[in-house]
């Protein structure tokens, strides 16, 4: 376990995509703070600029090409040889890819707060009460931890679709799809179930409105149907599932 570990984070630390993603990063939440109203500064600061819908797509990118790619290219076949046991493998790149998705979201949270003290977007006030009868620092460490779990979906999604497809940009192009236009073809789904809504609303698909909608109740959860606790609970029952399902396909696939 600890030779698969080594390896990840060392091919992890010596990719550039690693240290270039970060730069994007508050390059496209500077954009955010540019295009976005003064008058939204507070909802601004909670939402860490946008940056849940930012990391997504960093993440999808960097994580389908951490597992699929591999696949591809049969790079996985000189790993497993190496490895001791296959489920230290597979173990290894979860623990590395959700090291960085934890470090991405800790840095859009320093972001937020650098941009914040300057003044950008807008001055705010820390302590002053905003959602859910609570200060806006809290509001915002709160939709950190809830899209570091929306996130960690996604990556469960990730895994599962690159061990049942070895061409990166399928993986890639998919997950897109799947992450970006979900929200909108679950809307759909929802608006022409009937009396089927109380149980299409528990799609995998509704779940990727657990961050937009804990900033932005009142418009979202027309939508999902679904409260805040609820999204949560699904989100986290959908990554479980993702994850074993990801595992079992894995340990069955012939490379």
């Amino acid at each position: 376990m600890r030779y698969s570990l080594q390896q990840e984070f060392y091919k992890l630390v010596h990719r550039k995509i690693t240290w270039i993603i970060p730069l994007l990063l508050l390059g496209l939440m500077i954009l955010t703070g540019l295009i976005m109203p003064s008058s939204e500064a507070r909802l601004e600061a909670m939402a860490t600029y946008n940056s849940d819908q930012w990391l997504t797509l960093l993440l999808i990118i960097i994580a389908s090409t951490s597992f699929s790619m591999e696949f591809q290219n049969n790079a996985i076949l000189t790993i497993l040889y190496k490895a001791s046991n296959k489920v230290y493998v597979f173990i290894s790149k979860l623990i590395v890819i959700e090291s960085y998705n934890l470090g991405l979201h800790l840095l859009a949270l320093s972001f937020t707060v650098l941009l914040k003290s300057v003044g950008f977007g807008g001055k705010i006030n820390w302590l002053a009460i905003y959602q859910y009868q609570q200060p806006l620092w809290l509001n915002m460490f709160h939709t950190t931890i809830l899209d570091l779990l929306s996130s960690t979906l996604c990556i469960s999604l990730i895994l599962l679709m690159s061990c049942l497809i070895n061409n990166n940009a399928i993986v890639i192009a998919l997950n897109l799809g799947i992450i970006f236009m979900g929200s909108g073809f679950s809307a759909d789904i929802l608006n022409h179930s009937g009396q089927l809504i109380t149980i299409m609303k528990w799609n995998p698909l509704n779940m990727t409105n657990l961050t937009t909608q804990y900033y932005n109740y009142a418009m979202y959860h027309q939508t999902t149907h679904l409260l805040n606790s609820q999204l949560l609970t699904g989100t986290i029952l959908y990554t479980i599932t993702f994850f074993l399902l990801g595992y079992l396909v894995f340990r069955k696939k012939h490379f």
